[in-house]
């Protein structure tokens, strides 16, 4: 009897651990397997290929091609800088540039340069736009008509719509050595 009754304690044990219908453990498999998926994150890393796009139309710009730079920019961009004025459509970029490579800036090189793209999915809070951002920070070095030589660091921002054009892009930069170099107190 003492047998009969360890071998069908030892029998229920083994048949209790083997079958994976019955139990707690079963439960919560069923429930995970039909659980919705987690939301994405808030951010993560996007395509490569937009550091390439950057480093495309800072290109562009150091060799003075901005017809070739705004190649990137979608017809109703928005550039702007941190001191908050802006230019709003291709067209303004383009008169802006071209009379400052033209008239103001004599050469213009970018260095030790990172970039970071980065896909937003939902914003944190206020006027953030969700998307692909492209985030670059670079030393400027600029050589003015008049003679004078800067270099400094330049944080800017890319945003790029749906059809991978810039849409809107926000420059941070001091302007005091600027207005110094170009004799403008």
């Amino acid at each position: 009897m003492k047998k009969s009754l360890a071998w069908a304690v030892g029998y229920c044990l083994l048949f209790s651990c083997t079958n994976p219908s019955s139990g707690p453990a079963a439960k919560d498999t069923t429930a995970a397997a039909t659980a919705t998926p987690a939301a994405p994150p808030q951010s993560e890393f996007a395509d490569a290929r937009y550091t390439e796009m950057g480093k495309k139309v800072m290109s562009r710009l150091s060799s003075g091609d901005i017809k070739g730079m705004l190649d990137n920019y979608a017809d109703d961009a928005v550039y702007s800088w941190s001191a908050g004025d802006s230019l709003a459509g291709k067209a303004a970029i383009d008169n802006y540039w071209t009379m400052r490579r033209s008239k103001v800036i004599d050469s213009l090189q970018f260095s030790m340069d990172i970039w970071l793209p980065i896909k937003v999915n939902r914003p944190q809070q206020g006027p953030d736009v969700a998307g692909i951002w492209l985030l670059n920070w670079s030393m400027v070095h600029v050589k003015y008509k008049n003679g004078a030589k800067l270099a400094m660091w330049v944080h800017t921002d890319y945003h790029f719509n749906q059809a991978d054009k810039i849409d809107r892009q926000i420059t941070y930069i001091d302007r005091a050595p600027i207005n110094k170099a170009l004799g403008m107190h």
